[in-house]
């Protein structure tokens, strides 16, 4: 959601460089699996569904509007801006009211 997030605050088409100790994400995009997902009705393979969809499309949409590239870091390794991404992750995520998180719904 933080890589959507960014994405969606951008006012104009932009180059980004997307830093994120989640290896899935990284790969999911740089590696096209995400693209492969989509193309394939949201199959990860021929029996496995890909988890949330809707984010992933939200994310591929963002990615053809903006010239995406993905770093990946590894994480609480001292990557200043990447510790401050996830104390911030860790505080939205104990907030309150926080709407519930629906795996796999289409």
């Amino acid at each position: 959601m933080g890589v959507i997030k960014g994405l969606e605050h951008l006012k104009e088409p932009c180059e980004v460089t997307v830093v994120s100790d989640s290896r899935y994400i990284v790969d999911a995009l740089e590696k096209g699996w995400a693209a492969k997902w989509r193309a394939n009705r949201w199959m990860r393979n021929k029996k496995d569904k890909a988890l949330n969809p809707d984010l992933w499309a939200r994310l591929l949409d963002l990615c053809q509007k903006h010239a995406v590239r993905c770093t990946w870091v590894n994480g609480h390794s001292g990557h200043v801006e990447n510790e401050r991404c996830d104390e911030m992750a860790v505080a939205a995520a104990a907030r309150p009211g926080l709407p519930p998180d629906i795996r796999g719904v289409q």
